[in-house]
C-alpha cells in the first residue's frame, strides 16, 4: 500500500472520531483523511487504498458530506480496476435491517461495481450493541491494513 485516503461521512462527528483515531494508529504509510469529498479529491489523491467510514442518516442513507462523492463516482463510473478498498459501516439496527448500515452498504456495493478491489468483508457496527465502535474496528483495521499491504506487494 503506498498510502491510504479515508473518506469519511458523518452527521454526529462519530465517523470522524473513529477515522482520525485510527489513521493515527497507522504509521507506515501516509494516511489522508476526507471529510468533504469530491470525485476530485478520490481520484487526484491516488491512494492505491481507500476507506470509506460512514454512519447511516435517515432512511439508510448517504450523510450529506458524503453523499456527492457517491453520486459523482456513480454518475461517472470511473472503472478502478487497481484500488483495493474498506468499508466501515456505522448504524443502529433498531431502524429495521433494510436501513441498518445502508450508507456502507450502497459505497461497497459501488465500490465493487467499480471494480475497485474489495480487501476485507465490510464491517458494520451495530450502534444499539457497540456504543464505542473503536472497540471493534481496531481489530478489523488491523486486518485490513495488513491485507492491503499483501495485497499491493
Amino acid at each position: 500500500m503506498n498510502k491510504l485516503g479515508i473518506f469519511v461521512g458523518s452527521v454526529y462527528g462519530g465517523a470522524e472520531e473513529l477515522a482520525e483515531t485510527l489513521a493515527a494508529k497507522l504509521t507506515s504509510v501516509p494516511v489522508e483523511i476526507f471529510f468533504d469529498s469530491t470525485l476530485d479529491d478520490f481520484m487526484a489523491y491516488d491512494a492505491d487504498t481507500v476507506l470509506v467510514i460512514c454512519s447511516t442518516t435517515g432512511q439508510g442513507e448517504i450523510p450529506e458530506n458524503l453523499l456527492p462523492l457517491y453520486v459523482a463516482l456513480k454518475d461517472q463510473f470511473p472503472l478502478l480496476p487497481k484500488q483495493h478498498y474498506g468499508v466501515i459501516a456505522l448504524g443502529d439496527s433498531s431502524y429495521g435491517e433494510d436501513r441498518f448500515c445502508g450508507a456502507g452498504r450502497q459505497f461497497d456495493a459501488l465500490l465493487s461495481e467499480l471494480n475497485s478491489q474489495r480487501v476485507q468483508p465490510r464491517l458494520d457496527i451495530d450502534a444499539g450493541v457497540h456504543f464505542e465502535p473503536l472497540e471493534v474496528a481496531e481489530v478489523w483495521f488491523s486486518q485490513f491494513v495488513a491485507s492491503a499491504e499483501q495485497a499491493a506487494a
